[in-house]
């Protein structure tokens, strides 16, 4: 039994998560139209930074979150498992419009893929043709919830088990809650 398998006691669980919630490094994997609502979220208007999320990792080995924005084709798709096989664990993925959710408006042709899910595992799937960029803020933030509550361990990942997961298996979360909550001032 070595340091990776011992048990954290609940306040370093805590800080632990804490620093993976809010520094997020992103591997933007921009295809199509929905890269560019990708960049306006990083803009002074919506700027995701104040969220704790760097807009550009230098290559996959930095990152911690890849956003897969636009139409994934079967040509590209071994090269979207290459690049998320390079991320180190614990790794995220938010996949961003209705091109990478399920092949949006292509989804009859030959050569889009169905859904970027058939090729890795998505943590958020982020609605929309193109997504506005508060549709990606919500996202953000439901990864960053779904981050605070995972189990921690000192093994290089809160998610050791999930790497051998299979993608038809996983667990992503729709977003359904609305953008913007309704006043309750009468």
């Amino acid at each position: 039994m070595g340091i990776g398998d011992a048990v954290l006691p609940d306040p370093v669980k805590f800080v632990l998560n804490w620093g993976r919630r809010y520094s997020l490094w992103v591997f933007n994997f921009g295809l199509a139209c929905c890269a560019i609502e990708f960049i306006a979220t990083s803009m002074g208007r919506h700027d995701f930074i104040r969220l704790g999320v760097i807009p550009f990792a230098h290559g996959p080995r930095q990152a911690d979150l890849m956003v897969v924005s636009g139409t994934v084709t079967d040509k590209m798709a071994p090269a979207v498992k290459r690049l998320y096989e390079q991320m180190p664990e614990p790794k995220y993925v938010i996949s961003f419009g209705a091109c990478s959710n399920c092949g949006g408006p292509y989804w009859d042709s030959y050569s889009v893929t169905k859904g970027v899910d058939q090729i890795i595992p998505v943590d958020v799937y982020v609605p929309g043709c193109p997504p506005r960029p508060e549709a990606l803020l919500q996202g953000i933030l439901r990864l960053q919830d779904k981050i605070a509550g995972e189990q921690v361990s000192l093994n290089g990942g809160a998610r050791g088990a999930r790497a051998a997961r299979s993608p038809e298996r996983s667990t992503a979360r729709v977003l359904t809650a609305p953008l913007v909550r309704p006043d309750s001032s009468p």
